[in-house]
């Protein structure tokens, strides 16, 4: 259960009042099915409102966050995926590869630990880490903080590592200029179809682990025909970031944002 939503509990609630005022009667029967839906059509108003009143303040907070970084002329990405696709590899070679041409912090969102904040800290590279606990996204106040502990006088781009997970990520917005997400050729061509809204709202796909390919039952090209059916304007790279596959392409991307 996502915790910004607060759905779950109510719902528990509502079905366990409705188990304990069993009926004997059938006048009274009808008087509880009444009171069920009413209570439900509450319970559903309810959660639809308090989702638009985080998703509100989110893109409120996410507006100031983007006028910010324009002002400071920083090139923002927001990179998301499932767990395990790759994120960390992709960002640990990007820093190696470009961070003595261009001057980069990294906020590493995680639930629990700090293993890939210290990976990116090796590279030499400034980054935040924020822990989110139970939630499973950052947002736009999260960045907010996080981004004071950068001198953004002296950033080029700002490369944001979500949290693992296709959904709840893909409805907060947090000032980025781009969604990136990144799909590991593992997890099977049909995830675009199955999370739709994750490649809708990104402007850019990195295939990675194309290494893998002649080991597994990998269609490369339906993966990206299910892609452009949910999101014709996409733009994909395959990459691999352990032999290195792709990385130039996705270089000259980077090199064009900042030049924006």
């Amino acid at each position: 259960m996502c915790t910004q939503c607060g759905c779950g509990p109510e719902e528990q609630h509502d079905h366990e009042h409705r188990h304990d005022h069993g009926a004997d009667h059938v006048h009274h029967h009808v008087h509880e099915h009444h009171h069920e839906h009413s209570e439900k059509s509450m319970t559903t108003s309810t959660i639809l409102t308090v989702e638009t009143d985080i998703l509100s303040k989110n893109n409120r907070l996410a507006a100031a966050n983007r006028e910010l970084f324009n002002r400071k002329g920083i090139f923002v990405l927001n990179l998301v995926s499932s767990p395990g696709s790759g994120k960390t590899s992709i960002l640990e070679r990007t820093m190696l590869e470009l961070g003595k041409k261009i001057r980069f912090a990294v906020i590493e969102g995680d639930q629990q630990t700090d293993n890939d904040a210290v990976r990116i800290a090796a590279t030499g590279v400034p980054v935040k880490l924020v822990n989110t606990g139970a939630g499973c996204h950052l947002d736009a106040h999260m960045v907010c903080h996080a981004v004071e502990e950068f001198d953004l006088d002296h950033l080029d781009a700002l490369m944001i590592e979500n949290v693992g997970n296709l959904v709840c990520p893909a409805s907060f917005d947090l000032g980025e200029h781009h969604k990136v997400v990144i799909l590991s050729v593992t997890e099977g061509e049909d995830k675009p179809l199955k999370y739709p809204a994750m490649f809708h709202n990104s402007d850019f796909m990195l295939l990675n682990k194309i290494d893998l390919i002649p080991y597994l039952d990998f269609d490369a090209e339906k993966c990206k025909e299910m892609a452009r059916r949910v999101n014709p304007h996409i733009k994909i790279i395959d990459i691999s970031a352990k032999s290195g596959e792709g990385m130039v392409e996705w270089y000259a991307w980077l090199a064009g944002g900042l030049q924006r």
